[in-house]
C-alpha cells in the first residue's frame, strides 16, 4: 500500500513553511503513493465504504486531534458582542431589500410579515440546534463536526459537500447581488455593468467582473487576521441597524392600514411559498457556529450571540416588511427595488439612495462574515481528510486558514462570473434547509443514543420514531404541495408525526448537555425537522433536480477519492493508538 505519512510533531512543523503546495501535502495517505496503491484502493472500495458508513467521530477528536493538522492555533479574541454582529452581519443582507417586494407583489401580498415570521421561526428552531452542539464541541467545522461525530463520515460528507456549495453560491450570489445593487444606483440598470456573451446559454450570458472584484476585496480581508474582520462587521452593521431603523419609523409614520386588506391575496398557501424563498434572508446565522474555536468563553458567548441575534432578525424583518406592505398597496410595490420605490412614492426620492448603499454596505457584511465562517468549515473538512488536508493550514501570523479562502474565493469568483442570481438561489435554498433538516436529526441522536451504553433494542426505538418523524413530515409537505386529500390528509401526517415524537418524548434519554441545551427535546428538534422538510417542499422541482446533480457530482468525488483518504487516515490513528497503548503496558509491566 505504500510508505505511510510520517506523523508531524512540533519540531518539524515548526521547520516548515506554510507556503508550500507539494503532492504529499494535497495528498499524503498511503493510498495515493503510486499507481498501484491507488488501484489496490480502488478494488477495496465496497468493504471501504461499508467502514466509513459505520464510522463515527468523537468531540474529543474533534476537538483535540483533528486541529493538530492546522499546525498552528486560531486565535481565541471573540466575545459575545462580536458574535452578535457577525451573526446580523452575516444574515442581515441583500435577501430583505431584494426578496421582500418581489414575494409581497407576486406571491404572498401584506401577508410576507407572516412568511417572515414562520421562516425566522424555523431558523431560531436551527439556531437553537447549533447552539447545544457548539457549546458541548466548539471547533471550527460547524454543523460538519457535529454531523461527523452523530451520524458518520457518509452523512457528514454529504453535508461536507453542500456546505461547499453552501459557500460557493452564497457568495457568488452576494457578489452578483452587490453588483446588480451598483448598477441600479448609476443607471436603473442591474445588467449595465455586465458583459453580454450571446453564444452562451440565457442564466449564464452575463459575465459580471464587478461580482469577482468585491469577492476578492471581501475575502482578502478576512484572510487579514479574524479580529480585524470582526471590529469591521460589527461597526459597520451598527451603521445598518440605524438605516433599518429610519426605514422602519418613517414608513409607519406614512402607513395606511387600508393597504392591509385584502391580507391574504393568495390564500394560505402563498405565506408558506413565500417563507420559503424569504428564508434566504436568515441564511449565514450557521457561519457563527463556525467561529466557536475563536470564541474566549464559547459555554457563554455562543448561545447568548446565536439566539439573540436570531430573535433580533425575526423581529427586525417582520417590522420591515409590515412598514412596506402599508407603505404601498401590494399590487403597486416595485418587486426589483421595494424599498426605493416606496419611498419615493411617498416623496422622499433621496432616500432611495440611503436604501441601496445600506443594501450594498449589508452584502458587504455578509460577505465578509461569510467568507471567514465558509474557510473555516473548509479548514475542517479537510482536517478530516475529505478534501486534501492542503487546505486545513493556518497561517502562523493572521492565524487564519489563507489556502481553504483561497479555495472559496476562486470558486465563488468563477460561479459569479458566470451564472445568475435566479439560478443561484434555487441552489442555495435547498442546500441550507437540508444541512438544517440534519442537524435537527443529530440533535435527537445525541440525545437518546450512546454507542457505549445503548441497546440495540432501544438503538431500534430511536431510528423507528425519527425515520416516522421524517417520513410523515415528508408526506404531509407532498400532500401540501400538490393539494391533495384537503384537510383530512394534513390531519392523517401530522397525527402520525405527533405520535412518533410522543412516542419518542418516553424513550430513556442517553445524555444530557453538559453546559446549555435545546429545551422541550424531542419536540423542538421534531418542529424543526417538519418545518425545514416543509419550506424544502415548497421550492420548485428545478431546484431538486439541480440539488441532486450536485449531490451526484460530490458521491463520484467520494467514491474515487473521499473514501480512501479517510479510511487511511482512520486505520492509521488506530494503528498508532495500538503501538502507544503497547507501548504503555510494556513500560507498566516493567515497572
Amino acid at each position: 500500500m505504500g510508505e505511510a505519512a510520517p506523523k508531524l510533531t512540533p519540531t518539524t512543523v515548526a521547520k516548515r513553511s506554510y507556503w508550500r503546495w507539494s503532492r504529499h501535502d494535497f495528498f499524503p495517505e498511503p493510498s495515493f503513493n503510486s499507481p498501484n496503491s491507488y488501484r489496490s484502493a480502488l478494488a477495496n472500495t465496497c468493504p471501504r465504504l461499508k467502514d466509513r458508513l459505520l464510522s463515527r467521530s468523537t468531540d474529543d477528536h474533534e476537538l483535540n486531534e483533528l486541529p493538530i493538522a492546522s499546525e498552528n492555533t486560531m486565535r481565541r479574541c471573540l466575545t459575545a458582542w462580536d458574535l452578535i454582529w457577525l451573526a446580523f452581519g452575516a444574515v442581515v443582507g441583500s435577501g430583505i431589500f431584494v426578496i421582500t417586494g418581489q414575494e409581497a407583489r407576486l406571491t404572498s401580498g401584506p401577508a410576507v410579515v407572516l412568511s417572515y415570521a414562520a421562516s425566522g421561526f424555523s431558523a431560531l428552531l436551527s439556531a437553537l440546534c447549533y447552539t447545544e452542539f457548539a457549546v458541548e464541541v466548539p471547533v471550527a467545522g460547524g454543523s460538519f463536526s457535529f454531523l461527523r461525530i452523530e451520524l458518520g463520515d457518509f452523512v457528514a460528507y454529504i453535508a461536507a459537500g453542500n456546505i461547499m456549495l453552501e459557500a460557493i453560491v452564497g457568495a457568488a450570489g452576494l457578489g452578483r447581488s452587490w453588483s446588480s445593487y451598483f448598477a441600479s444606483m448609476i443607471n436603473n440598470n442591474p445588467d449595465f455593468l455586465r458583459i453580454r456573451v450571446d453564444s452562451l446559454k440565457p442564466g449564464f450570458n452575463l459575465l459580471d467582473p464587478i461580482a469577482v472584484l468585491v469577492l476578492f476585496i471581501a475575502n482578502g480581508i478576512a484572510m487579514s487576521g479574524t479580529r480585524k474582520t470582526s471590529i469591521l462587521t460589527w461597526l459597520s452593521s451598527i451603521v445598518t441597524t440605524l438605516v433599518i431603523a429610519f426605514i422602519i419609523v418613517v414608513g409607519f409614520m406614512h402607513a395606511k392600514t387600508s393597504n392591509l386588506v385584502p391580507f391574504f391575496p393568495f390564500g394560505v398557501k402563498g405565506v408558506f411559498s413565500s417563507a420559503a424563498v424569504v428564508y434566504w434572508s436568515y441564511t449565514g446565522f450557521d457561519m457563527v457556529a463556525t467561529m466557536a474555536e475563536e470564541t474566549k468563553n464559547p459555554a457563554r458567548d455562543i448561545p447568548i450571540s446565536l439566539i439573540g441575534s436570531m430573535s433580533m432578525i425575526t423581529v427586525i424583518y417582520c417590522l420591515m416588511a409590515l412598514a412596506l406592505v402599508m407603505m404601498q398597496n401590494y399590487t403597486q410595490i416595485d418587486k426589483d427595488a421595494a424599498y426605493s420605490v416606496a419611498f419615493t412614492s411617498i416623496g422622499m426620492n433621496w432616500a432611495k439612495y440611503l436604501v441601496s448603499v445600506c443594501a450594498l454596505k449589508g452584502m458587504t457584511t455578509s460577505l465578509l462574515v461569510g467568507s471567514m465562517g465558509q474557510a473555516r468549515y473548509m479548514t475542517q473538512i479537510a482536517r478530516s481528510h475529505m478534501i486534501p488536508p492542503f487546505f486545513a493550514l493556518v497561517h502562523p501570523k493572521t492565524g487564519t486558514p489563507i489556502y481553504a479562502t483561497l479555495l472559496t474565493t476562486i470558486s465563488s469568483c468563477i460561479v459569479a462570473l458566470f451564472t445568475s442570481l435566479d439560478v443561484l438561489s434555487s441552489v442555495l435554498s435547498i442546500s441550507t434547509l437540508f444541512i438544517f433538516m440534519l442537524m435537527a436529526v443529530a440533535l435527537l441522536v445525541r440525545r437518546y443514543y450512546d454507542r457505549e451504553s445503548t441497546s440495540k433494542g432501544d438503538l431500534l426505538k430511536v431510528v423507528s420514531c425519527i425515520l416516522v418523524i421524517i417520513g410523515a413530515s415528508v408526506v404531509g409537505t407532498a400532500l401540501w404541495s400538490m393539494d391533495m386529500f384537503g384537510w383530512i390528509g394534513y390531519t392523517v401526517a401530522a397525527g402520525v408525526w405527533f405520535l412518533a415524537t410522543f412516542v419518542m418524548s418516553f424513550l430513556p434519554k442517553q445524555k444530557s448537555p453538559k453546559v446549555w441545551g435545546v429545551p422541550l427535546v424531542p419536540w423542538l428538534p421534531a418542529v424543526s425537522i417538519l418545518t425545514n422538510l416543509f419550506l424544502m417542499g415548497s421550492l420548485g422541482s428545478e431546484a431538486f433536480w439541480r440539488f441532486l446533480i450536485c449531490s451526484s457530482v460530490m458521491l463520484v468525488y467520494y467514491v474515487l477519492v473521499g473514501v480512501h483518504a479517510t479510511y487511511d487516515v482512520e486505520h492509521q490513528n488506530n494503528r498508532e493508538s495500538k503501538i502507544a497503548e503497547k507501548l504503555e503496558d510494556a513500560n507498566e509491566g516493567v515497572l
